[in-house]
């Protein structure tokens, strides 16, 4: 039986959890979760212990990405079964700071990230998001000082502005994207998948049949515009209200007319019921 992890609470406990590793020569991978831990986790902390000798897993739940209409009071907590499914995976220490900790009383410093932030994608809709984002994930460099970090792609803008951030900030950290993890249906695996009814469930499934339907136009030379309406379409029949449905520079995050236009990515986010999902798709 795998021991379980040392779980940290205090930032001078995670320093000196973190300097008891680097003492030892070891590299340190960083895997920022909020909790409620499923197979797409697990497979963020595989890729982890296969690019660093240690694994710190943050596991915090961020009111300041939280919208007053969302659904942080809500958000699945399940902490037995996240020590359960970390300690099966042999990582070494569990970050888990409560609020006062990462955001103390006098608390007055933010980070605003622009470019892929201001993309007109998911800050369109949650303009709080990014700003929200950028400041704890600084912090969390900041706090364990990792080699690397490793965010799953299913987050794609998110990758894309956490990227950018490091880079530009000089953080000295490594930021990987990890492939999305998918149920055997499609479905990308998310820990909001819970909000969804078994019909909701069912119906879900349109959206990674539509990018898929999209994608493969789209490599077979048809033009962006209908092939990306065609996949909107599909997505608008099963019931679901598109906040989003489109082709990006996969990179920059960047309007694209044309195929030519460089690596591309399709994103998409929709709500169905309550329950907001987001995915993406490489084309």
């Amino acid at each position: 039986m795998s021991a379980s992890p040392l779980i940290a609470r205090t930032v001078p406990a995670l320093r000196r959890a973190v300097d008891n590793l680097r003492k030892r020569k070891a590299t340190i991978a960083l895997v920022p979760t909020m909790g409620a831990l499923h197979d797409g986790h697990v497979s963020l902390v595989r890729l982890a212990k296969r690019r660093a000798s240690r694994v710190v897993v943050s596991i915090f739940v961020n009111p300041t990405q939280f919208a007053p209409t969302e659904d942080f009071g809500a958000y699945p907590r399940t902490w037995k079964a996240d020590i359960a499914k970390l300690a099966a995976e042999d990582v070494d220490i569990v970050w888990h700071p409560g609020v006062a900790a990462m955001y103390p009383e006098g608390f007055a410093t933010r980070i605003a990230p622009e470019g892929p932030a201001l993309a007109g994608l998911e800050d369109r809709f949650r303009p709080h998001f990014f700003g929200g984002v950028a400041t704890v994930v600084g912090k969390l460099f900041t706090q364990c000082r990792p080699d690397v970090a490793i965010f799953g792609e299913k987050d794609f803008q998110q990758l894309r502005v956490v990227t950018q951030m490091a880079r530009d900030l000089d953080l000295g950290v490594k930021v990987i994207g990890s492939r999305t993890v998918r149920e055997r249906d499609g479905l990308a695996m998310s820990s909001r998948n819970v909000y969804l009814s078994p019909e909701e469930r069912q119906t879900a499934i349109v959206l990674y049949r539509a990018m898929r339907e999209s994608a493969g136009r789209i490599r077979a030379g048809d033009s962006i515009a209908p092939a990306m309406a065609g996949g909107a379409d599909m997505v608008k029949a099963a019931g679901l209200v598109l906040d989003y449905y489109e082709v990006r520079h996969a990179e920059t995050l960047a309007p694209v007319t044309s195929r030519k236009d460089g690596p591309l990515r399709i994103l998409v986010a929709a709500k169905l019921g309550t329950t907001r999902l987001i995915d993406n798709m490489a084309v």
